[in-house]
Formats: C-alpha cells, structure tokens, sequence
C-alpha cells in the first residue's frame, strides 16, 4: 500500500499477502484468526480495495471480528499497523470511523488493564450500537414504540462458530457439547439367532429337531428362528498433525464419546498411526484425553496418510476390525505420501467397509475445491464428505454415520473430481 495516494485511487497490494500478514499479527495478539477469514478477506480485498483508510478498517473488522469483546484487540492492532500509511484526516469528524492512534492505551485503561492513574480518561470511541425503541430526531413527537429483543443462548452461538476462532473458554464449553452427540450406525444381521413366533423367520432345523425328541420323534409344530440385529462397528481415523491442530482437541472429545457411548474404535495419525481405544475409553474425560496425547509421540507432526491406512489395514483392518464396519476419517487431506499410494490403500479399505465418512473441516472456506492430492485420491472411495468444522457441521457427519449405503462410492468422487 503506498503512502499518500490520493482517495479514490487505486491501490497496488497483494491481497493474499496482505491478509495472511495482518491475520497473523491479530493471532499473536490474542485474537483467533481461522485460515478461513483469511481467505475471506483476501478475496473481500480483491472486491472492494482498499482506497480510504475506514474502508480498509471495515473490510477488516467484518471479516475478522467476530463478537464486541475483540474489538479492543482489533483496534489496537489495525492503528499499531496502518496509521501513518492512510491518513486519518480523510474520516476526521465521522463518527463510525475507526479509531486514530493511541486509540490503543485509551481502550485498555477503559477495560481495566492498564494503570490506576489512567481510570479517568474517557474510553475510546465505538460504533454506535443501535437500541430497539429509539427514535430518530425527525420522530421525537412520534409515541415510543416497544421493541422485541431476541437473545440467543451461548450454546446456539457455538453452534455456528468454527472451531478454530474458539477462545480457551468457549472449546471447553463445546468440547462438553461434542461429547453429548449420539452416534449410531446401521444395523447388520448376524449369525446369532432367536427363536420366532411366526413363519416369518427361517426354520430352525435344530430347534425343531430338538423339540420332536421330547414327543418320540413326532414333530408337532416346527420352530423357526430369526437372526439377531445389532449395529455396525464404528471406527475413527483421526489425523492429529500440525495443520489440523485447531480441531484436534474438539474431535478428541468427539472419540472420547464415541469410544465411551458407541463402544467405538479410536485411532490417530501424523507420522503413524497409534490405537488410542483403550485410553479413550476412561470415564474421566480429562485424564482420557492425556493418556491419548501421551500415547501419541508424534502430535502435530506432518502427514503419512498412505502410511497410516496401511498399518491399519494390514494390523487390524483385515483381521475383522474394518470388515463390514462405517470408517470415519478425520483429516485434510494434506499428505507427504505420493497420491497413488494414498488412492491404492483407499481401494483397499473400500474392499473392506461397509461405508466411509471422510470429514474435512477445509471443505467449509469458500469455494473449496478437493485439489490437494491426498485428498483428490482419497475422495472417490468416499460415500459421504462433511466439512465438520463446526458443531452443526459435526451433526451432519453423524447423519452421514447413520446412513445406509444405497449408491456406489465412486459417484461422489467422480462429481468433485470433473468439476
């Protein structure tokens, strides 16, 4: 952006850049930043540049604030970074534009974080917020009249907010969300039978042999038998690498539930893959989760996709572990394996499933394309493709649990990939 360009002019600045530098300057001060808004701000730049220096603010603050209590944050961070590049005079008077600089000590003395001495001053100018009732100069003989005032219940706010823009308190709060979520699978017939009252089930040969031994071999009525439903087995595939650390304590506490609920089985990957069924399944959810991570030594590590499906293949996939069973993988799909290995092991597991969820809480950014080879390869042994980044996106993923296998697997693959 160059100093002193005139208003209304073009701006020559690299959007992507742009947003990605100023994202990480609001992480480091306090303020989660998703690679989502990211890319929403890179591309709200290239729609509408930056020529003013309240317009550059407003793109910002829409995209990247998410509730009023960030505000402070924003504001210290935008004037540390951008004045003396715009000048402030072009929005002087107006009182919807940001603050100048020093806005920035002002606004912490008014929280209460900076010194005594400091107390009195007056706090920063903000946004007028606008109250229900309140009437304009032009109404003030007009009779008041009454407003309605919807709030909405913390728990439906977290209901829609990514997890990677939660703050310590609020991924405590939906980590004991997540961890109420029922999840179910389709139900198989098996070899075990019980008897039945009607014709409706198969003749049970032995039974009905058994009971003519007590009238001297005369068979009186025949008995029939029907077998037994029950539910398929569940297992997780977690990817627990660096670029899906903002979800992997959520998703944990998903596994947690499922192991501990859905008697489900629990892996998780990075470098390779590691059974985490057994320490998942301690009814103290926090001491669960520690013997989890502590069990993993390569947390937040890269990704052997190919890798780690094979291990699960050949230890427990094939001895009965997958056989039949609803695969859930959570991952990216951001891969150090070749595409070709990844797609050979996907065949393979497909052979074995009965149906294979993959979440990918990527997919959720805006105009997502499945291009990363990885998950290019892996899609079309998929049956269902959720973005999971959310609570409402994870009761999605559980519908997709609970559903029958009625079409091939290759048709979603086959869509995403000629798009």
């Amino acid at each position: 952006m160059t100093s002193g360009a005139p208003k209304g002019s073009p701006v020559d600045i690299e959007a992507a850049a742009f947003a990605v530098g100023f994202s990480t300057a609001l992480r480091r001060a306090g303020l989660p930043s998703s690679p989502d808004r990211t890319a929403w701000l890179a591309q709200a730049l290239r729609i509408i540049p930056p020529t003013a220096r309240d317009r550059l603010y407003w793109t910002c603050r829409v995209i990247l604030v998410s509730s009023r209590e960030q505000l402070p944050v924003f504001d210290a961070v935008f004037s540390s970074a951008f004045d003396g590049l715009l000048d402030p005079a072009d929005a002087r008077g107006d009182t919807n534009s940001p603050p100048a600089v020093g806005s920035a000590e002002v606004t912490r003395a008014a929280t209460g974080q900076g010194p005594a001495s400091t107390a009195s001053h007056d706090p920063a100018p903000r946004a007028p917020v606008a109250s229900p009732g309140a009437g304009t100069a032009d109404e003030s003989g007009a009779p008041e009249r009454e407003a309605i005032l919807a709030m909405a219940s913390p728990d439906e706010l977290l209901r829609e907010k990514s997890f990677a823009e939660l703050t310590p308190d609020e991924t405590a709060h939906v980590r004991q969300l997540v961890r109420r979520i029922v999840l179910s699978t389709p139900e198989r017939r098996s070899r075990r039978t019980r008897q039945w009252a009607h014709a409706g089930g198969e003749l049970d040969l032995r039974r009905t042999i058994r009971a003519a031994r007590r009238t001297g071999a005369d068979t009186s009525s025949l008995v029939f038998a029907h077998r037994r439903p029950r539910p398929r087995r569940l297992v997780f595939l977690c990817d627990v690498s660096g670029s899906m650390e903002p979800y992997t304590q959520v998703f944990l506490s998903l596994l947690q539930g499922a192991v501990a609920g859905a008697q489900a089985e629990a892996f998780v990957f990075s470098t390779r893959l590691t059974r985490l069924t057994r320490q998942l399944s301690n009814r103290n959810v926090d001491k669960a989760l520690a013997l989890g991570a502590a069990a993993a030594p390569d947390w937040a590590g890269g990704t052997r996709l190919a890798e780690s499906l094979r291990h699960f293949i050949d230890g427990q996939g094939r001895r009965g572990l997958a056989r039949g069973a609803v695969i859930v993988v959570l991952s990216d799909g951001w891969a150090q394996d070749a595409p070709a290995l990844v797609d050979a092991q996907m065949a393979r597991l497909r052979r074995l499933a009965y149906r294979i969820v993959w979440v990918n809480p990527r997919k959720a950014g805006m105009d997502y394309q499945p291009l990363v080879g990885g998950m290019a390869a892996a899609l079309p042994y998929c049956d269902a493709f959720v973005s999971g980044h959310n609570y409402d996106a994870l009761a999605e993923a559980a519908a997709a649990i609970r559903a029958d296998r009625r079409h091939p697997a290759s048709g979603l693959g086959t869509k995403w990939r000629n798009r």
